[in-house]
């Protein structure tokens, strides 16, 4: 055991550009290696397959509340007021014992907005205790200096907070409140102050697609540690908007600003867009390959190039998938296709056998253009897009340049 550790630390370190030492105090911490056991759970379970599927989600996104105190044009919750079956803080405790039994490493509260639920904090607490990985994605209106420290208490290490334009006309508009921007950067600005993992996301559309660099700038005045651009979904009140999607033409652009990006800005730049792994190849340079993930940048050199494809391409059902306030079990928050329930079901099972779940992760049943391009292991599209589109989880993803026709 102690060889076969000290061989995944090696090669971990290699692999991701750190020291022996590093990755070993990264293995200090539970969810790490509650990371690894996934790993190697995933391999028993299902071997090593193209993409590589873990033996339990490295991420679930809980959408614990969908209370919210803006009313933002995209939502795809249709945020605003509770549900009336909304999971109860036993409830809710009794799902991360699942999660915690399943090896699930990370969970990010969601919402809705996650802070005007009054239990928040003590869910967070339970989860941190039981060695995951809390995280929270907020509007960011809500945290004060004080809120900012009763967060940190409560075991929460990584804060998403939304950016939708560079500005307040652009931002506030769009998120249905005046002084949202305001109130945000303050968030953002008591999330740094109190070392948080700062993750800035934008959700990117006409409104705001001309605007990315402007608010990549401000990520960096900021100090945040992250910035993802989000696809847009037409998925709930999204639904009303699809005409403010970006064309394929012009998120070929964006992705190829990204990655200039990527290389020079302070911060890690990301995005959910898995078209981002083929630009990247495309424009790849040298022995060194960047591959974008959804949730981080993997440093490859020379041959293990060939890892991306393991890695890479959209995750949902297969890297993560999403719970619901009432307990409902779906392949990702974009993506309204109830599996389960986590009050009544067996997570485990779930995840290792219901069938749409294992249609996600099989890249070869998806259908062309999709289906057929050379980067369908990197990539595969986005599946909520598609299914938002077509109906269909398996369709092409209209956002891709090679779909365009």
């Amino acid at each position: 055991a102690e060889k076969a550790l000290a061989g995944i630390l090696k090669t971990g370190g290699e692999v991701f550009g750190v020291s022996e030492e590093e990755m070993k105090e990264k293995f200090s911490d539970p969810s790490w290696r509650k990371g690894l056991a996934s790993v190697l759970r995933g391999i028993a379970k299902f071997g090593i397959q193209r993409p590589f599927v873990p033996g339990a989600p490295f991420l679930v996104v809980w959408d614990i509340t969908y209370a919210c105190n803006l009313k933002c044009k995209h939502c795809y919750a249709t945020a605003g007021k509770p549900l009336s079956d909304e999971l109860t803080t036993e409830e809710a405790k009794q799902a991360i014992d699942k999660l915690d039994k399943a090896g699930v490493p990370i969970i990010a509260f969601s919402g809705g907005e996650p802070l005007v639920r009054r239990d928040i904090f003590e869910l967070s607490r339970y989860a941190a205790d039981k060695g995951i990985y809390v995280a929270m994605a907020t509007n960011g209106t809500l945290i004060t200096k004080e809120m900012a420290k009763k967060m940190k208490k409560s075991g929460i290490k990584f804060v998403q907070i939304s950016l939708d334009g560079a500005d307040a006309k652009t931002h506030d508009e769009f998120r249905g409140v005046p002084g949202a921007f305001d109130r945000a950067i303050k968030g953002i600005k008591n999330c740094v102050e109190q070392g948080f993992f700062v993750n800035i996301s934008t959700t990117v559309t006409h409104y705001n697609y001309k605007q990315i660099p402007k608010i990549i700038d401000l990520c960096e005045k900021l100090g945040v540690n992250w910035f993802m651009a989000y696809n847009f979904v037409p998925v709930g009140r999204g639904d009303h908007i699809k005409k403010s999607d970006l064309t394929a033409e012009e998120r070929e652009e964006l992705l190829k600003m990204l990655w200039e990006k990527l290389k020079t800005s302070k911060v890690k730049v990301l995005t959910t867009a898995p078209q981002f792994a083929r630009v990247a190849l495309q424009r790849e340079f040298g022995d060194e390959k960047i591959i974008p993930t959804h949730f981080y940048t993997l440093k490859l050199k020379g041959k293990l190039v060939n890892l991306a494809e393991f890695i890479g391409g959209c995750g949902a059902g297969r890297f993560y998938c999403a719970i619901r306030p009432q307990g409902n079990i779906e392949p990702c928050v974009f993506f309204p296709l109830t599996l389960g329930n986590i009050k009544n079901d067996d997570f485990e099972e779930l995840w290792n056998n219901n069938k749409i779940f294992q249609e996600l992760r099989n890249k070869d049943l998806l259908k062309p253009n999709c289906g057929k391009c050379d980067y369908r292991y990197y990539c595969g599209g986005c599946r909520a897009r598609a299914y938002n589109y077509f109906g269909d989880y398996l369709a092409p993803d209209p956002g891709c340049i090679n779909n365009k026709n």
